[in-house]
């Protein structure tokens, strides 16, 4: 969003980051970008506020060189236990909010499975493993 751009000038006016090339509002299922053109494509906290997640995922790969690779940073829904039952719980009111709260991890594994990617990595992390970090690679050809 803008608004979101104008506190990331700031920010690279406040710390000199020179390696910052350009900034611009994107739509995560209708890059502007030419495809192939990214090394990585990295998705922080948006792929389960997105309409079509799915569409998301392919939008990045298209952008990606064909040795590319997509790290995810999001909340991933837990697959079992307490937390599971909770976030099916919750998960009509997070819609409402605009989000999944019960957004599993197999729907990533499974987009990666049928479009040429290996998950090589999903680890949970800090606050308390409410995060995941999750890096997809294209495989070879």
């Amino acid at each position: 969003s803008r608004p979101m751009l104008e506190k990331a000038r700031e920010k690279i006016a406040a710390h000199g980051l020179t390696n910052v090339r350009g900034l611009s509002v994107q739509d995560a299922c209708h890059l502007g970008f030419a495809s192939g053109r990214f090394d990585a494509v990295v998705a922080q906290f948006l792929l389960t506020l997105v309409p079509d997640p799915e569409q998301a995922l392919d939008e990045f790969a298209r952008c990606l060189r064909p040795d590319g690779e997509i790290i995810i940073a999001n909340h991933i829904g837990a697959e079992s236990g307490p937390m599971a039952v909770f976030e099916t719980f919750a998960a009509p009111i997070a819609r409402k909010l605009g989000w999944r709260a019960d957004f599993p991890l197999q729907r990533i594994r499974d987009w990666a499975a049928g479009n040429g990617f290996d998950m090589v990595d999903a680890r949970k992390v800090w606050p308390l493993g409410y995060f995941m970090v999750i890096r997809l690679r294209r495989r070879a050809v």
